[in-house]
């Protein structure tokens, strides 16, 4: 007997997409951190990554865990946009964003990280917000 096949959506993407189209155009959102990093963190800076992520049922669900790195031009201004990012990809529960169902989306940890690009710059407000979201597979085109 053959067996489906069965692909998940990029996680990345599905989060990239809802937080561009939720967040205000000066953030900006992506699974990078841009060049001009210091000039950026002024809008805020969105950086989602996949972290790890296994099958829940087989050919259905998958867990995904997303460390998205939160950087503003201060303390506040990081925490109120990790706030917003955390509270946009819960709000996305039960959506279907680019043919990715989202069956499930919850914290994992929110933690206080700054970055210092070099000895002679000053730290750089960072969150990093854990999260993962249960997503739905779809069978391949063949």
């Amino acid at each position: 007997m053959t067996q489906p096949v069965v692909v998940f959506p990029d996680a990345e993407l599905v989060a990239v997409t809802i937080l561009r189209a939720a967040l205000d155009e000066a953030t900006t959102v992506g699974t990078e951190w841009p060049d001009d990093l210091l000039q950026a963190v002024k809008g805020g800076v969105v950086s989602v990554t996949r972290g790890g992520g296994a099958v829940v049922q087989r050919y259905v669900l998958e867990d995904v865990t997303l460390d998205i790195d939160v950087l503003a031009a201060d303390k506040g201004q990081a925490h109120d946009l990790a706030q917003l990012v955390r509270a946009r990809l819960q709000a996305a529960q039960g959506t279907t964003v680019d043919g990715a169902q989202i069956y499930g989306v919850s914290d994992v940890s929110l933690i206080w990280l700054p970055y210092e690009p070099d000895a002679e710059t000053a730290l750089v407000p960072r969150y990093v917000l854990v999260m993962q979201m249960r997503l739905r597979g779809r069978p391949a085109i063949t």
